[in-house]
């Protein structure tokens, strides 16, 4: 694969085709912003001659020089053999109609909680009051930078355990102009957090169980695996949320937590806790809801799996 024999690519139409077809002939995973092989291809090619999606139509059919065609082929090259996921390689992801810087210390961003988001948790919160708000795990910031957004009235602390993602996640917040409303703070979970309670802890946790980690497709290997493995069953993380989040709500407020496809062996920990599912218009599963009062309910039931 070299440009002599890629003579007949000429515009940014071919190149984007032609990337397209060797990613599906190569049988790529997508999922890590794109889920499919002509838009993983558009975004290395985009990013390659410094352009963006709101590029007219028109210009992609502008032919490219031979400098511009190398580093498209250099880009599609690493997507290739290296089976690097384009955000990592592009250093850009979207969340919640949002742009994020993103490296290899940092999940890249994909949660359908991006959703809730949008319509301002309703009608769980009402986006005009003065909320406290708290993103566990927040990786690149983009819960917690996206619930700023969208809720300009909220005050928002984001925990992290790894100082390179906190590093990331302070890059966006400067980026999104959120310093103020966007505190940071490296805590394992709960533990080195201010003493204060919110109306909304939400979180993206590690999920992925230990054996399902053996099996993901390569381009998850690129991920920080602090940020997918949790424990045998890939609840480690969650059950720890539900046992010691109760005393950081507020009475009335709501946590919300994805464990994805580990959704089964949440219920098979806790099969008498009746966790609402939520649902996506846009896909995506496995994220839970529970009130302050339902943790309090079912405290001792969370305590209990821990002691044993």
């Amino acid at each position: 694969m070299n440009l002599s024999d890629l003579n007949e690519l000429t515009s940014i139409r071919d190149w984007v085709r032609w990337g397209a077809s060797r990613f599906a002939e190569a049988g790529l995973f997508f999922g890590h912003g794109t889920d499919n092989a002509f838009d993983e291809s558009l975004a290395l090619v985009l990013h390659a001659l410094h352009l963006d999606h709101s590029l007219p139509r028109d210009f992609l059919d502008t032919r490219l020089t031979r400098k511009e065609k190398e580093q498209v082929l250099g880009y599609l090259r690493q997507r290739l053999n290296e089976h690097v996921p384009a955000a990592y390689i592009t250093h850009e992801a979207h969340f919640a109609g949002l742009s994020f810087y993103v490296n290899e210390n940092v999940l890249v961003p994909r949660s359908p909680i991006a959703e809730l988001i949008e319509a301002g948790f309703e009608p769980w919160l009402q986006a005009d009051d003065e909320l406290q708000i708290l993103d566990l795990c927040t990786g690149s910031g983009c819960i917690a930078i996206a619930c700023a957004h969208y809720l300009p009235h909220a005050r928002v602390d984001a925990s992290d355990i790894s100082p390179s993602a906190l590093e990331v996640a302070s890059v966006n917040i400067e980026r999104h102009q959120l310093q103020e409303q966007v505190a940071l703070y490296r805590s394992d979970l709960f533990d080195e957090l201010p003493g204060r309670q919110y109306d909304l802890i939400v979180s993206n946790p590690p999920y992925v169980s230990t054996e399902e980690m053996q099996t993901l497709p390569e381009e998850f290997q690129h991920e920080p695996a602090l940020g997918l493995e949790a424990g045998e069953d890939g609840m480690d993380i969650a059950a720890r949320i539900l046992q010691e989040g109760r005393r950081f709500l507020k009475p009335g407020g709501i946590m919300i937590v994805e464990v994805g496809d580990s959704m089964e062996y949440l219920l098979a920990r806790y099969p008498q806790v009746p966790f609402l599912w939520l649902d996506f218009e846009r896909g995506g599963h496995g994220v839970f809801l529970l009130t302050a009062e339902q943790l309090q309910q079912y405290q001792e039931v969370f305590l209990e799996e821990r002691e044993s």
